[in-house]
């Protein structure tokens, strides 16, 4: 049984686009590797923090949902602990009532990208 998750994750301000588009590729492909499946994907940019994390003041946010077997968050949240461009990660599992709100949003951000 595949479980929705949603994990928000912030990566160091120091990487060139390269690199953060690198680093989003492989927690992206740790997750379709182990069976699981992408359903969404927002990168926020570069936002400044609330509080500084080692004496960085801002940081790259980026978002993922997906679905995956509860054993791959495992090795998906011991994957960000490794990766040393990873400052702060948050990886939830939806409830029902989180899942269609997730859905309505993003169906109301890709009407409004259209429109645009």
């Amino acid at each position: 049984m595949l479980n929705r998750y949603e994990a928000v994750f912030i990566l160091t301000p120091v990487l060139s686009d390269v690199q953060m588009k690198e680093a989003v590729d492989k927690f992206k492909g740790l997750i379709t590797e182990n069976g699981g499946k992408m359903i969404n994907e927002e990168n926020w940019g570069l936002r400044k923090l609330a509080y500084p994390i080692q004496k960085k003041s801002t940081g790259f946010y980026q978002l993922f949902e997906f679905e995956a077997d509860p054993t791959v968050i495992a090795k998906f949240e011991l994957a960000f602990r490794r990766d040393e461009r990873v400052i702060r990660f948050l990886t939830f599992k939806l409830d029902k009532y989180a899942a269609l709100y997730a859905e309505k949003r993003i169906k109301a951000t890709k009407k409004e990208k259209k429109e645009n």
